[in-house]
């Protein structure tokens, strides 16, 4: 993404956030949670398709929830709530990190929350503060991201995010006035 800083459309944007969003929903309906949902953990072809990778925090859940050890670490900035102070994952703790994927892609590799320690994001986050909204994400797409960033969701959320980036990747094809 950086080495590609400005040569990316916002529809290629919005394809590589739904090839993502594919991959996690394939995931989550297999009882898999990753756990470590990043930019860095996916690999980009040639042709900008997107493929989740690096499994090695996924872990097989049946009751869609895993409560990890004290003591192990997780990449704080793309935690939710619930892994931070309690330690639990879920499919609804990957669509967390789902929201942040999507900025750092509409960032063109941001690194969320840039200058912010660890512990400044568990404060922002446990007071309500949500990542800004991209100068490349549209209002509509900021919403698909923000409401990855609900403390309460439904459950096979992945599958109506994955909807709503649908319904926005056909708005971009149709021709408009304002594009999207």
């Amino acid at each position: 993404l950086r080495q590609r800083r400005g040569k990316l459309g916002r529809d290629m944007l919005l394809s590589m956030c739904q090839d993502v969003c594919e991959g996690m929903e394939y995931l989550e309906r297999n009882s898999f949670i990753h756990r470590d949902l990043a930019a860095r953990n996916c690999l980009v072809s040639a042709e900008h398709i997107v493929k989740v990778s690096d499994f090695g925090m996924a872990r097989y859940v049946i009751d869609d929830e895993y409560i990890s050890s004290s003591g192990a670490k997780f990449p704080v900035k793309w935690s939710s709530p619930e892994v931070f102070h309690f330690k639990k994952y879920s499919s609804k703790s990957d669509v967390w990190s789902f929201g942040v994927l999507m900025w750092e892609i509409f960032t063109e590799g941001k690194m969320p929350f840039e200058s912010k320690s660890n512990s400044e994001v568990v404060r922002e986050i446990s007071q309500g503060n949500r990542l800004y909204r991209p100068h490349l994400a549209s209002h509509a797409v900021y919403r698909v991201m923000y409401s990855c960033w609900h403390e309460v969701c439904c459950p096979f959320f992945l599958s109506a995010v994955n909807d709503n980036l649908s319904i926005l990747i056909h708005r971009v094809s149709m021709p408009t006035k304002c594009g999207f």
